[in-house]
Formats: structure tokens, sequence, C-alpha cells
């Protein structure tokens, strides 16, 4: 088991990657370098090997791919996970490594957004999707984590080997995020300094395609793991609807005596119904959630006991 493990997942960044695990050498020298290539075609793997690094390989595209490899196959007592891009400093990594050595937090989030990051970047709609994605997640998840789409962050063995990774992509920061906030794991924050990409090194990230793929990840996330509050908007959103309708033509029978719009008020009835059905389907899954989240406990003190063993096993 590595004390410290730094994984950076890398895809078409030969003009950084060297610098990036040299400057981690220098801050952590005890960490051992992992560099997962996911099907550069550029020399990233030579320059990752040159400067030190243990590089492995991905061959399904996508950054949610590289770290589910990452994550199964490496046993570490804190794990630091960066980006290739030379966009997070490495000299924070110190303090990271210790909120989850010493303060016993489960993931540490290298918050961009409270320094540096909004006059750094220069793609507007990137800050936009930042502060949106951290509004809503705080909002739904009643939390405070400060930035939501990090790639700078820390992790427990505990966090790393009872996490699921279900993303493929980019979605994967804001997986990790809305599961430790579910899962009522501690999340600490470290204020790091950002900087933008030098010249030359292009971002793999598009601004529409996978800000909605996050949009939509939230979404499904938030009915995944709050079923209730998920079906129970959908439902008052439904009765609402059918109310609004409804009204005039009981106004109108009242009136009149009579039902002139019969096609309305078997959709509002419809509608009813539906709104009805969503209370009970957001019941009966917020049991299973529940369910989950019991199970997850109890494989939480399973894997606690494996890495008690594995650090018995070091001594």
């Amino acid at each position: 088991m590595d004390q410290i493990a730094v994984l950076i997942p890398c895809y078409n960044e030969e003009k950084t990657v060297e610098k990036v695990v040299q400057d981690f050498r220098q801050v952590l020298p005890e960490a051992v370098i992992y560099v997962y290539d996911n099907n550069s075609s550029d020399r990233t793997v030579e320059l990752a090997e040159a400067a030190g690094a243990v590089v492995r390989h991905e061959y399904q595209q996508g950054k949610g791919n590289v770290i589910r490899r990452m994550f199964r196959e490496i046993d570490a007592q804190v794990y630091i996970m960066t980006d290739g891009d030379d966009t997070y400093p490495a000299e924070y990594a110190r303090e990271m490594v210790d909120r989850v050595l010493v303060h016993q937090a489960d993931m540490v989030v290298g918050d961009r957004l409270s320094s540096t990051y909004f006059s750094e970047n220069k793609r507007p709609f990137h800050n936009f999707g930042n502060s949106l994605v951290r509004g809503t997640i705080n909002r739904l998840f009643h939390t405070e984590i400060k930035d939501i789409m990090t790639g700078y962050r820390a992790f427990s063995y505990q966090f790393v080997k009872t996490f699921p990774v279900l993303s493929k992509g980019f979605e994967i920061e804001t997986e990790m995020t809305i599961h430790a906030a579910d899962k009522n794991m501690q999340v600490d924050n470290v204020i790091i300094e950002y900087r933008d990409r030098p010249e030359g090194s292009e971002s793999k990230l598009n601004t529409y395609s996978d800000g909605a793929k996050v949009l939509m990840s939230i979404s499904k996330l938030y009915r995944n793991y709050k079923p209730m509050n998920f079906f129970g908007m959908l439902s008052l959103a439904l009765t609402v609807i059918s109310a609004g309708f409804f009204i005039p033509v009981l106004l109108e029978y009242v009136s009149t005596g009579q039902v002139p719009r019969f096609p309305t008020l078997i959709v509002c009835g419809f509608a009813l119904m539906t709104a009805i059905q969503s209370v009970f389907a957001g019941l009966i899954l917020a049991a299973g959630a529940q369910r989950n989240r019991q199970e997850f406990e109890m494989n939480l003190i399973r894997v606690d006991m494996h890495y008690k063993e594995l650090m018995k096993d070091e001594q």
C-alpha cells in the first residue's frame, strides 16, 4: 500500500504533464505519482515516464472511466487527484493530505472559485456553469461545498473503495460531490490558486455538451438519492397544473350547472392521478434509498476493517 498516491488522468497533455509530475514529486517526495493515459496520440506517455511517473493505461475514453480504473487498482492511505494540464498548483497538496490523515476528512476539495478562478479562466460560460452547478447542488443537497467541479481533490482510502463510479466523462466530479453529501461524509475545502492553461494547451471539456451532461447527471442523482423530494416536486407541479385548469371548469359549472369542456376535465383528472402515483413512487423509492444507505454503512465498516488489516501488514 502506498502512503500517498497522486493520480493524474491524462489525454494529450504533452505540453504540461512533465512539469505536473515534477512539481508533485518535489512537494510530496514520498508519494507515488501515477499517470493514467487515456489514448493520447502525442508524447504524454513518454514525457510522464521520463519525469518519473508510473504510467498505466485506460482504453475506454472518458475521465470517469479513467478514475474508475485508478480507484480499483491503487491502494493508498491517501489519494491526491489532479489534472495533467498544470492548472492546479502542487504546493497545496501537503495541506490536502494532512486534512485526510490528521483531520480524518473523507474528501478534500481544492476550491478554485473562492480565489482566482473567475479572473484566470478565459471562458465565461465555464464561469457561469460552475456557479450554476455549485448553487444547484448546495440547495438540493443542503451542503456548503465551495467548488463542485474542481479536478483537484484528496480522498481517504474509505472514500475511494466505497465510491461506485458510474459516470464515464466529466460528470465524475459532480457524482463524487453528491455521493459524499448523501452519505454524510466529511468534506473539507482548501482554497487554492487556479491558473489558466498555458498557451497551446487545449481543454478537453466542451462547454455546452459536457455542461448538459453535468446538469442531467445532477437530475438523475437527485432522483436516485432524494426520490421523495424529486417525485414530491413532480407531484406538486402536476397538482398545480391540474388545479389551474380545473378551477375555471368548476366555476363555470357552479354558475351554469353545465360542463361544456369535458376534455379539460378528463385531462385534469388524469394529471391528478399521475400526481398521486408520483407520491407513492417517491415513498417506495425513498424506502429503497434508505436501505441503500444502511448497506453502504455496513460496507464502509468492512472496508475500514480491511484498511486496518493492510496497515498492520505494512507495519
